[in-house]
């Protein structure tokens, strides 16, 4: 694997860690199919609703859980390490549920699974959008999540073929396969890069121009493009320490308008109603009129369908945005359960097989816009200083709220019945009106240049930003500034070398205090170990500046204090 480089490597790469979320997607279905076997209902003495729904549900327990606690151990022990851990977690929990003795050790394995799940589910989505460019993004991170339907749909099929087998095979053996695919991933995870972005973060600066190098640069690390990213990421990583700790509740106070969207997204992306159907789209059949294998064949036809609706926002992601496909699929999901909710009230003879067509029609439109969209979104609006955090809010309200419904929706099929469907179309009402007035288009937007999309600037940058040049004229040039080959090869050690801001805005501060050794102190301090009144101001040779006077002095007291201003940034 290692010899490949550039889009051979990006893609493999994207694809393989695409089973993190095959897994995610296979638990999904797997339960479906086998909660209406004969063999399965007999050997768990024929559960009720609420016992099958806390069965299903209580993975999402687990899920909630670790999503929660992984995006602090996803900045400790890095993306590809987590990956492995929770891979290796899942594993564990499937090997209970497939060879349960009852409703115990099943309840246990699926907490358990659980477990790796949400780490998984939390950390992919993280790596993807770190090892990608920005002009791809959505292809890969939307590629991802057919992954994820890919999995969901094998499970309905497997649990098909298994339904003919006429002992206990037919439901441990779909519960068995889980464990084989995370076996698969755990050992994948061994020989997949680490992100550039947590390498350069964690001062792996070798490491990091050398992964840089293979997945932008052609295996060369000396390539312009993969210079130019290094550049960018190791800009942002050193502007960033200045904001001191990483905490949750730091994040809350900067970033809560990103924070409150990344957690919206996903909470719609569950209350719209997808789980309704993925979790009991053969109860849903049974409901309209399909009944015991007819069911679960239904479903498997609706799950290729699923699939199919995940191809085209690998091209649309990047050529729309985000709003639009967001939009568009509120929209037909809400008509398409309106209409589920009108043929199980009118249950007229033609209303199995216009079920099934609004149903499949659903999952289409959610495959191509809420299924994908949700999981892109948190992760490349979040900054890196806080991303895995970020994402791991996000990813734990998807598990709350996925709880919630799959624990709620046999009990409510059975209460309110057609009802139900009318509940989740103002949902997906109130998504489209949410995302028409709150979320922006990052569609083509490096992730170093979130800031200036939502205008809540850092403190190390705050006027700043690499997308807006207006705000600096270059050149404000305090020193003459190394060849960008010159500073990869000398491992970004800044003793003697200038630290620059991203982009466009060429500023260049040379300051042997503001070394990337130092800086990175805070990693065990929780903030940067030089207080602004001891660092020593840099030197300032003005040979052609053009600067903004007040954006200038708020840069220059942020980083140094009050003191030694220098004239030209105080007129």
């Amino acid at each position: 694997m290692h010899r490949l480089t550039g889009q051979p490597l990006l893609y493999f790469t994207s694809v393989f860690v695409s089973l993190g979320v095959f897994l995610f997607g296979y638990d999904q279905g797997v339960m479906s199919g086998i909660i209406t076997g004969p063999y399965f209902k007999e050997y768990f003495n024929n559960p009720t609703r609420a016992q099958i729904g806390t069965m299903v549900a209580i993975l999402e327990v687990g899920a909630f859980i670790s999503s929660i606690l992984v995006g602090r151990i996803g900045d400790i022990i890095g993306r590809r390490r987590t990956i492995f851990f929770g891979a290796l977690i899942f594993v564990i929990g499937g090997s209970f549920q497939t060879f349960t003795e009852g409703m115990a050790s099943m309840i246990f394995g699926r907490i358990v699974a659980g477990f790796g799940v949400g780490m998984l589910s939390t950390i992919v989505p993280v790596y993807q959008s770190e090892i990608s460019p920005p002009h791809n993004r959505g292809r890969l991170a939307c590629i991802e999540f057919t992954g994820n339907i890919i999995g969901y749909s094998s499970s309905v099929w497997v649990d098909y073929v298994c339904s003919f087998l006429k002992s206990n095979l037919s439901w441990r053996i779909p519960l068995f396969i889980q464990c084989v695919m995370g076996f698969l991933l755990l050992l994948g995870s061994l020989v997949i890069v680490e992100t550039p972005r947590w390498l350069l973060d964690n001062d792996h600066d070798e490491e990091g121009i050398i992964t840089i190098g293979n997945l932008h640069g052609e295996g060369d690390r000396e390539h312009p493009r993969a210079i130019e990213e290094y550049k960018n990421i190791k800009e942002s990583v050193l502007l960033e320490r200045f904001e001191g700790e990483r905490s949750y509740s730091e994040m809350w106070r900067k970033y809560k308008r990103r924070v409150l969207i990344a957690m919206s997204s996903q909470m719609f992306a569950q209350l719209n109603g997808i789980n309704v159907i993925s979790y009991y789209a053969p109860l849903v059949f049974e409901q309209a009129g399909w009944i015991g294998r007819d069911a679960i064949l239904m479903t498997g036809i609706n799950s290729i369908v699923y699939v199919l609706s995940t191809i085209p926002p690998w091209y649309l992601a990047d050529l729309w945005g985000r709003r639009i496909i967001l939009l568009s699929g509120a929209a037909i999901m809400a008509i398409s359960l309106s209409m589920i909710s009108y043929y199980m009230y009118v249950d007229i003879p033609r209303t199995p097989t216009m079920v099934v067509l609004f149903v499949m029609i659903f999952n289409g439109f959610f495959g191509y816009s809420w299924g994908p969209i949700p999981w892109l979104y948190p992760p490349e609006i979040l900054p890196l200083s806080v991303r895995a955090k970020g994402a791991s809010l996000s990813t734990a309200s998807n598990w709350i709220f996925n709880w919630l419904v799959g624990e709620m929706t046999p009990i409510l099929q059975e209460a309110i019945t057609w009802r139900l469907y009318l509940v989740h179309a103002f949902f997906c009402i109130c998504s489209f009106i949410v995302v028409y007035f709150t979320y922006p288009e990052t569609k083509g937007v490096h992730l170093e240049d979130m800031d200036a999309v939502f205008g809540d600037y850092s403190a190390a940058n705050q006027g700043f930003s690499a997308v807006d040049p207006s705000v600096i004229t270059p050149v404000f040039a305090l020193s003459p500034a190394p060849s960008a080959a010159a500073m990869a090869r000398r491992n970004f050690d800044l003793d003697g070398l200038p630290t620059m801001v991203t982009g466009p805005n060429q500023m260049l501060l040379n300051s042997p205090a503001l070394s990337a050794r130092s800086v990175s102190s805070r990693r065990t301090t929780g903030s940067s170990s030089i207080a602004p009144e001891e660092m020593e101001p840099p030197e300032v040779m003005l040979d052609s500046v053009h600067i903004n006077p007040p954006l200038a002095r708020r840069l220059w007291v942020t980083i140094f204090g009050h003191k030694n201003v220098p004239d030209i940034v105080n007129r």
